[in-house]
């Protein structure tokens, strides 16, 4: 092979690197072309080297010039200080460990005081046996607004206290606030580096048994599916979340990553109840493609009687998190469930979109709008 040959071969290479490595970051080439420049072109070391060095910032407050303005103008009407580092003191407060945890089985918010208490389905009288679930991608990607974001987070889940949570999205930083503030659960992770999903058990409600990660192989996106046996008030359940690839021009991929959830489902002996929740990115015509959903497994929206108000989990009509020029509508966000076929069966009680509430920040707490669900026996 010529000298020429191996260069433009080497270029070829180095601009799909560049390409795939904008698509996971969604930065543009001249970043993609710094970072794996200086990390010798190794992907993997590029993407560590890009979350990190957002990580660095990740809880500052972003402002804008008149944002700031009206803030330091108040600020000097109460008599304070005019602070030159207030996203460095935001970050500082986010991460002291002088700030109460959280015990998220209380009634009450303890974090934004937008959230309003009409919002939460009511717990008074409820059969404890009920399973409750949430399942939310928080765009931790997305550092705007981050902080207040995350105590947003944390009030939704104080609000409506759920047994099982599923998160999608998450960064470092953001697992680690959650993690000090939500004493009273378990939290796993579905990796450590870049962005990633979790899974919360409730220590009083939910046993945990096992927990594993399943990867996705061919993902050109960090994927992979988080897997954990528990037990529920002595149920056995096998949880499952996954944040499946994203963009219209990964269907293949993104079909290929189903098929495998399908596939552990179906792993999964029928004296045990499966549920599976995420940020699946799917179109329906994807999930035919694949052949539907397995035999015995639901899909909880479409059980529930494809309730119009919980259609939409990606919406750019309703939610202003993104700016974009289109307005796009979807049912990316979904649970399936797959109960027992023996014995005592949980089947869908209810559903509701939450979320749907501007902070005080004047933005939402992601731009999906979280799920919340509850199972009968």
């Amino acid at each position: 092979m010529s000298d020429k040959t191996e260069l433009e071969n080497l270029e070829q290479e180095r601009l799909r690197l560049c390409d795939e490595f904008t698509a996971i970051t969604e930065s543009d080439s001249a970043v993609a072309q710094c970072y794996l420049s200086e990390n010798d072109w190794d992907m993997e070391r590029a993407l560590n080297s890009f979350f990190e060095a957002d990580m660095e910032s990740v809880f500052d407050v972003e402002e804008t010039e008149g944002e700031r303005k009206k803030t330091l103008t108040k600020r000097k009407e109460a008599g304070d200080p005019e602070k030159t580092d207030d996203a460095s003191e935001t970050k500082r407060r986010m991460n002291s460990d002088n700030i109460p945890c959280v015990d998220l089985t209380e009634d009450e918010p303890a974090c934004s005081s937008s959230i309003s208490s009409s919002s939460k389905a009511s717990n008074d009288g409820e059969d404890d046996s009920k399973l409750s679930l949430i399942s939310w991608n928080v765009d931790g990607l997305d550092s705007l607004s981050l902080a207040e974001r995350a105590r947003g987070l944390c009030s939704y889940l104080a609000l409506y206290t759920p047994d099982v949570v599923f998160l999608q999205e998450l960064i470092p930083s953001y697992a680690q606030y959650v993690k000090k503030r939500a004493v009273s659960y378990i939290f796993i992770e579905g990796n450590e580096d870049g962005y990633f999903t979790a899974l919360m058990l409730k220590k009083s409600r939910v046993k945990l048994q096992k927990s594993e990660i399943f990867p996705f192989s061919t993902t050109q996106m960090m994927r992979n599916l988080l897997c954990a046996q528990v037990t529920f008030l002595g149920k056995e359940l096998f949880l499952m979340t996954s944040h499946l690839e994203s963009c219209k021009d990964q269907a293949a991929e993104r079909m290929k990553q189903l098929k495998i959830v399908f596939q552990k489902i179906k792993e999964v002996p029928d004296n045990v109840t499966v549920i599976f929740g995420g940020d699946t990115n799917l179109r329906d015509s994807e999930v035919s493609k694949v052949g539907g959903l397995p035999a015995g497994v639901t899909d909880v929206w479409e059980e529930l009687g494809k309730q119009e108000h919980c259609r939409y989990t990606w919406d750019t009509k309703t939610n202003s998190n993104k700016t974009v020029s289109y307005v796009s509508r979807c049912r990316f966000d979904r649970i399936y469930l797959r109960p027992t076929e023996a014995g005592p069966r949980l089947a869908p009680e209810y559903m509701a979109l939450v979320g749907m509430e501007k902070l005080d920040c004047g933005r939402y707490t992601s731009d999906h709008w979280g799920i919340y669900c509850t199972f009968k026996s």
